[in-house]
């Protein structure tokens, strides 16, 4: 191949050689070293010296914009050939490097069965952010329930987070569906033909002895924290069936947890028929010992002014920085309320709020 290069070099100048190159390169799938051929043959066209020396920045002013374009076709042209070949690991170099994550997140939403590099692809969608919600499909279908629970205490995407409680959730019902159904299928000799729990629970008191259960119960107190974030229905629907089955175990597997969900099942429940606007006054109630649970629970209803008032008697004195709901300056922006947001923002000393008050949104 030296010879060849050196005979065509010799027959039809550089480009010819550059060709011959890169024509063997394209044969052998030699993506890396093709990607640096093309830029030798960039750099030939642009009359700079074909062996790189220093960074971009080192190129002439007046040809660097032709060079970083030239740069991106080629990032592209070699991560498209590392993509059809399946190799996304591989491509994803390629596309970073010229701040395009689109491809590759197509590719990973495209995976549906196994992959010889799936750890590292799910890195790629999770950590690095190209499709965090896939990634995360990705490592609940190959590794379980368990690790991406683990995993999810610290998701890494706000946009996606909601999709993947949801993921979570469905998951773990299906799971618990199918542990009953054929707990049920043993003992009576027929499947029951539903893939509802309360349904499937009803009547069979004997499914749930002292020792008997049908998920890890560390998951499904997860799960249904996670929950309740959930704005979509049908998910809601699915973690109050959940709860509903938690509520028929034995006392053993019904562990407390921090309050206000000291009896985890039935106080998850009805904060979650709260959501559905289902019950709201007696959540509201029960959760009045919980003043930040309550301002959340109050904010997801809209009830801002119930929200404000509560605020302004349970949380005056909790520094912003230290809240887990929304602070009452924030409050009055969500219910609109500027004379209350600057009269507060007045007395509290805050600037900001207080000329955020004074440009109120103008009215169509």
């Amino acid at each position: 191949m030296f010879d060849l290069i050196e005979l065509a070099i010799r027959d039809g100048g550089p480009e010819a050689g550059l060709n011959l190159l890169v024509h063997k390169l394209e044969e052998e799938k030699n993506y890396p070293l093709l990607f640096e051929a093309r830029m030798m043959q960039q750099r030939h066209a642009l009359g700079l010296p074909l062996v790189q020396i220093g960074s971009i920045d080192d190129v002439p002013e007046d040809k660097r914009a032709d060079y970083e374009r030239a740069f991106t076709e080629s990032a592209r042209e070699i991560g498209s050939l590392f993509l059809a070949d399946g190799q996304i690991p591989r491509a994803w170099p390629y596309f970073r490097a010229i701040g395009d994550n689109l491809p590759v997140a197509a590719a990973i939403g495209k995976l549906d069965g196994p992959h010889e590099e799936l750890d590292r692809i799910i890195e790629i969608a999770l950590e690095e952010r190209v499709n965090p919600r896939k990634g995360f499909e990705l490592m609940l279908a190959h590794y379980g329930i368990c690790r991406a629970i683990t995993y999810f205490e610290q998701y890494p995407d706000p946009k996606t987070r909601e999709e993947c409680i949801a993921l979570l959730v469905r998951t773990l019902h299906h799971e618990l569906v199918e542990n009953l159904q054929r707990a049920i299928t043993q003992r009576e000799g027929s499947e029951p033909n539903t893939p509802n729990i309360p349904s499937l629970i009803a009547g069979r008191d004997w499914l749930f002895g002292d020792m008997d259960y049908y998920a890890d119960t560390s998951h499904v107190i997860a799960v249904i924290r996670f929950a309740l974030d959930l704005h979509d229905p049908d998910a809601l629907r699915l973690a109050l069936e959940i709860c509903e089955y938690g509520g028929h175990l034995s006392p053993q597997f019904k562990y407390r947890v921090d309050p206000p969900f000291e009896d985890v099942y039935p106080d998850h429940a009805l904060y979650l028929h709260a959501l559905l606007g289902e019950n709201e006054d007696a959540a509201i109630d029960h959760f009045q010992t919980a003043p930040q649970v309550l301002v959340a629970l109050l904010v997801r209803l809209k009830r801002y002014r119930e929200a404000i008032q509560f605020s302004l008697e349970h949380l005056g004195e909790v520094p912003p920085d230290q809240l887990a709901c929304p602070s009452v300056l924030q409050l009055c922006e969500l219910a609109g309320d500027y004379d209350l947001l600057r009269k507060l923002a007045r007395e509290r000393g805050d600037l900001l709020s207080f000329v955020a008050a004074n440009f109120r949104p103008q009215s169509p």
